[in-house]
């Protein structure tokens, strides 16, 4: 999800899905946060592990903050000190909960990955590290809720890992997304050398020369390292505004980019088929000139968890930080 730190103008209501939308700059710049099955922020959020029901809390400590080379630092520390620098503050209800290990571990290294899954665990441990920080879930579902899990070897294979080895993994989702500007976008659009054709009033809208759709395809594959992209669209279609909706927003978020923005393109980490592919389709027949990229979760929010290598080594100088990719869930033929 993504929040502005203005707060919204406007809120709209549609089917039981609150659309929040947000306006910096005299109108001229807004952020969704559709509420929808995957980002759904219940008021009774809780994050179940292990049995236990862990209630989201309060993270920062009056432990004072020291940086240096010769400092070891807790879970909570390193927690602590990126909450601290996010401008909406502490969140009272957020998926970004730990969900292995406990705040007063000592911390021997970090791994920063989209998601902690069992590969990635496992070369923690060949590092020494303990400390993994992902922006995915770990079991599967947004709350990481694992009751419905009790028996399943595979959590429990996934879980007996985490535990014996002592390996703490704290999922940073909703704060990193606050940040302003969100540097899950900024960094995806600096890997593709197209952060120079944004601007600060609407920095998830690139604005290029024209290029045909088949181009910006190519382009995408090369930079990003995926082998395919989904799409609905004239390859040959003249594109210049690219609207950059990573990760899985929702299609209610779509849809108001869409209509606010009308870019030539729509790019998006994923998508439910049934909701904004057939929309796209339908505008195509009406005649909307308009096209749709589908570059799949990992591949879209990726360059997130190399921003938080990168932040982590330079507010811990003192802890081998690592960032190991996740890589994508799927391969094609």
């Amino acid at each position: 999800m993504r929040q502005s730190n203005k707060g919204p103008i406007s809120l709209l209501k549609e089917d039981n899905s609150y659309l929040h939308i947000y306006f910096l700059s005299s109108y001229k710049y807004f952020f969704m946060e559709a509420n929808n099955s995957r980002r759904n922020f219940i008021s009774k959020a809780a994050v179940i592990a292990g049995g236990q029901v862990l209630l989201a809390k309060p993270l920062l400590s009056m432990t004072p903050f020291v940086s240096g080379f010769n400092e070891s630092f807790t879970v909570g520390q390193v927690m602590d000190k990126f909450i601290s620098e996010v401008p909406s503050g502490i969140l009272k209800e957020t998926v970004d909960t730990l969900k292995s290990g406990h705040k007063e571990m000592e911390v021997k290294g970090i791994v920063t990955s989209a998601f902690a899954t069992v590969e990635v665990i496992k070369k923690t441990i060949e590092i020494g590290a303990n400390f993994i920080i992902a922006h995915e879930p770990t079991f599967y579902n947004h709350l990481d809720d694992t009751a419905w899990l009790k028996n399943d070897s595979v959590f429990e294979y996934k879980n007996d890992l985490l535990q014996k080895n002592n390996i703490a993994v704290w999922r940073n989702h909703d704060y990193i997304h606050r940040l302003s500007p969100d540097p899950v976008t900024s960094s995806f659009l600096e890997k593709l050398n197209w952060k120079q054709y944004t601007t600060k009033a609407i920095p998830s809208l690139a604005t290029l020369p024209s290029m045909h759709l088949e181009q910006v395809i190519a382009y995408l594959k090369e930079k990003i390292g995926i082998q395919q992209v989904r799409y609905i669209g004239d390859l040959q279609q003249d594109c210049s505004k690219l609207l950059f909706m990573l990760g899985a927003v929702g299609s209610k978020a779509h849809f108001t980019g869409l209509r606010q923005i009308k870019p030539d393109v729509l790019i998006c980490g994923e998508i439910s088929e049934w909701e904004t592919a057939e929309y796209i389709r339908d505008a195509r027949s009406k005649g909307d000139k308009v096209s749709l990229i589908v570059l799949g979760h990992i591949a879209s929010e990726e360059t997130g968890s190399e921003f938080m290598a990168t932040w982590l080594k330079s507010k811990f100088p003192s802890i081998n930080t690592t960032f190991i990719s996740s890589g994508p869930s799927l391969s094609f033929l």
